[in-house]
């Protein structure tokens, strides 16, 4: 059993890292995941493993590229802009099948934005921010407990697959305080050894670690690598929430804080006599098409409900494909809708 804490959501992730296993982490400060910096500043040196506040946010990325290749587990985390100025270094760990987590806690933009809570980024992580035909696991936690829960996942995912995986959340998830129970700290010496990791070469050839190649047929051969690679997380490792949807007319997509809110809607929405269930992607890469596909054949309506101006209510689109009606309400800026808000919508389409 393990120790139960209050915790800050990027405390919370940072503390699942170190129990995970992760080794070394690499950062920038900015705000609103400052708490997770700080959460590895203070106990990676009291542990023996390394951290380093970079001097940028590239220089960060950077540094994880380095580490991964050794094949420690490690880490960086940031928001928004900063995330975006990693984009270049998170190909690179792609291009290279480098495992490695990144944690994106999203804030209102574009441009330099504002600190408060936003799904904005939800494009840039789902359809490949940086260059080239790329994947990363994508993990959208809607609570404390689930975002510490999906930390130790995704170091997993990321060295089951040797993917980066990110976490995507958001400003009010990072600093909202929730008990957790997280679990004993990993045994470092269980973990999978990697026989691919450059370690040094005395008694064995040396593993070249690159996504470099001039020549097109080659490069096409590590591209349709990656590609069936990719496949087979859509196969293996597509995860969702339904709830109330047995019996829905109408149900809400939403994913992240936005789902959270969305169940207190659903509670409302149901003392109304209003038959409203929700569908919450748990993977925003990969998508669960198809388990939202089946659900559009037995309800009217799905209502996308997003801090954005509709990134994930193009992939809900795609998924229903007309077999039921679509509408999509969204906040922008940093507003965090309220549930009566979303209720008031909910009605416009209940029938």
């Amino acid at each position: 059993m393990g120790e139960r804490l209050l915790l800050r959501g990027n405390e919370v992730i940072a503390e699942a890292a170190i129990r995970a296993g992760c080794e070394c982490y690499f950062a920038y400060p900015i705000t609103p995941q400052a708490e997770l910096l700080e959460h590895m500043a203070r106990h990676m040196p009291r542990l023996g493993r390394t951290f380093v506040q970079a001097e940028s946010e590239i220089g960060a990325i950077s540094m994880v590229y380095g580490a991964a290749s050794t094949g420690v587990r490690t880490m960086t985390s940031s928001s928004s802009p900063g995330i975006s100025l990693k984009q270049e270094g998170i190909s690179y760990l792609a291009g290279s099948n480098l495992p490695a987590v990144i944690v994106n806690v999203v804030r209102g933009g574009p441009g330099l934005g504002n600190i408060a809570p936003s799904q904005c980024d939800y494009f840039q992580a789902t359809k490949g921010g940086g260059h080239g035909d790329y994947r990363m696991i994508v993990l959208g936690p809607s609570t404390v407990p689930e975002a510490g829960e999906l930390t130790i996942l995704a170091f997993d995912l990321a060295d089951k697959y040797r993917i980066p995986v990110m976490i995507l959340a958001d400003g009010l998830l990072g600093q909202m305080m929730e008990p957790v129970e997280l679990p004993e700290p990993v045994d470092l010496e269980s973990l999978p050894a990697k026989d691919w990791a450059a370690t040094g070469a005395e008694g064995r050839d040396p593993n070249i670690i690159l996504s470099f190649d001039l020549g097109p047929e080659n490069l096409k051969q590590m591209n349709l690598v990656l590609q069936e690679k990719y496949r087979e997380i859509v196969n293996n490792e597509v995860r969702y929430e339904e709830s109330d949807s047995q019996d829905a007319d109408i149900v809400i997509a939403a994913h992240g804080t936005i789902a959270r809110i969305a169940k207190s809607v659903v509670r409302m929405a149901r003392a109304e006599g209003i038959k409203l269930g929700l569908f919450r992607p748990i993977t925003l890469w990969p998508y669960p098409y198809e388990p939202l596909r089946a659900l559009a054949d037995r309800v009217d309506t799905v209502l996308t409900v997003e801090m954005s101006a509709g990134q994930m209510w193009e992939d809900v689109r795609l998924a229903v494909a007309e077999r039921a009606k679509t509408p999509f309400y969204g906040e922008m800026g940093g507003v965090v809708p309220t549930p009566l808000t979303i209720l008031n919508e909910v009605r416009k389409h209940a029938n």
